[in-house]
């Protein structure tokens, strides 16, 4: 409870502080304990809405909870959070609940690396924010971060913040890309919005967003000069679907417990077609020997007296061989406040 509560001291000054002149092009943070090559498990999935077990409207917190104790039973080293975590960010007893829930986790020393989500500055912006930060103390107190972890570099971008090409977040993504460390193999993506998504989200909702387009667009112009196979997870769509363009996976894993948000049109690029609703779920991915395989893992009925998953989608990719050294070295990382 005192790391979370200097954490949160430290998050409320980062609000306030100024930008880089110059955005870092080095790894926010470096995760040591992971070796390049070495094989890595994740979990991804998002959209749970950690609050008071009692509220049952926008959230199933019996879905909620198995899925989060499930995920203890993955024995993965990584856990991705695509946003909207909590029902209210600035609500200090649902990050309670959140932190209770996923005991498991921690139990097991598992890494959290998450992104921020509308829900995150549900109720207060400055608390949501410093909240969030506070919870997730391995993000150093960063809103938007990228993480190495031996063959793999996780970028986590802020959609709370603004996108267009000439804000702080947008320059340093591209700095980020522009300069991805040799050893990278799989470059995985995290923002709560989706880059990609079907028809009817399009029509309805007006996602993607132009923020989210502004970012899109940033990775899309410098693919030909990434020789990382990419991945980007988002959430927000209380559903999964999952698109392949320009070479890039775009998985949408929004089943994490909240609400869940049906898909009555699913345009011929969305590579999931399973009908069946609701979609609670999350994704295993492993990555070992220049390969990434991922699974989602669907609650086969959340109705039933116990919960089951099957497994309902998987994707596999191959990391190109590394090309030679042509730079020296990369500096050590630096810690700037995002």
């Amino acid at each position: 409870m005192l790391l979370i509560a200097v954490v949160a001291l430290a998050s409320r000054a980062i609000l306030s502080a100024e930008p880089p002149a110059h955005p870092d092009p080095n790894p926010t943070i470096v995760f040591s304990q992971f070796a390049a090559g070495e094989p890595i498990r994740f979990v991804a999935y998002g959209d749970s809405r950690f609050t008071d077990p009692w509220v049952t409207a926008g959230t199933n917190p019996r879905v909620r909870m198995w899925l989060a104790s499930r995920i203890g039973e993955e024995h993965a080293r990584v856990v991705l959070l695509t946003g909207d975590t909590p029902y209210h960010g600035a609500k200090e007893t649902d990050w309670q609940e959140f932190q209770k829930e996923t005991a498991s986790w921690r139990a097991q020393h598992m890494l959290e690396l998450p992104t921020t989500g509308n829900h995150e500055v549900y109720g207060g912006y400055k608390e949501g924010i410093a909240n969030y930060l506070a919870n997730f103390p391995a993000i150093e107190g960063h809103r938007y971060y990228s993480a190495l972890l031996g063959s793999v570099e996780v970028i986590s971008l802020d959609c709370t913040g603004q996108g267009a090409a000439s804000q702080p977040q947008a320059r340093w993504f591209a700095a980020q890309l522009d300069h991805l460390p040799r050893q990278v193999q799989f470059l995985l993506i995290l923002y709560h919005i989706p880059w990609v998504a079907d028809p009817q989200t399009r029509l309805l909702l007006n996602v993607p967003s132009g923020n989210a387009l502004v970012l899109r667009d940033i990775l899309e112009a410098r693919l030909h000069r990434i020789q990382a196979k990419v991945v980007v997870f988002n959430g927000h769509l209380h559903n999964y679907e999952r698109f392949v363009r320009n070479g890039v996976e775009y998985v949408v894993t929004g089943g994490g417990g909240a609400e869940p948000y049906p898909i009555l049109i699913r345009g011929r690029s969305d590579l999931y077609r399973d009908t069946a609703f609701p979609v609670y779920h999350y994704l295993t991915v492993d990555i070992e020997n220049g390969k990434l395989h991922a699974v989602m893992w669907k609650i086969k009925n959340p109705d039933a007296h116990n919960l089951t998953v099957e497994a309902k989608d998987e994707f596999t990719l191959i990391a190109p061989p590394l090309k030679p050294a042509s730079n020296a070295a990369a500096k050590p990382p630096a810690r700037l406040a995002h």
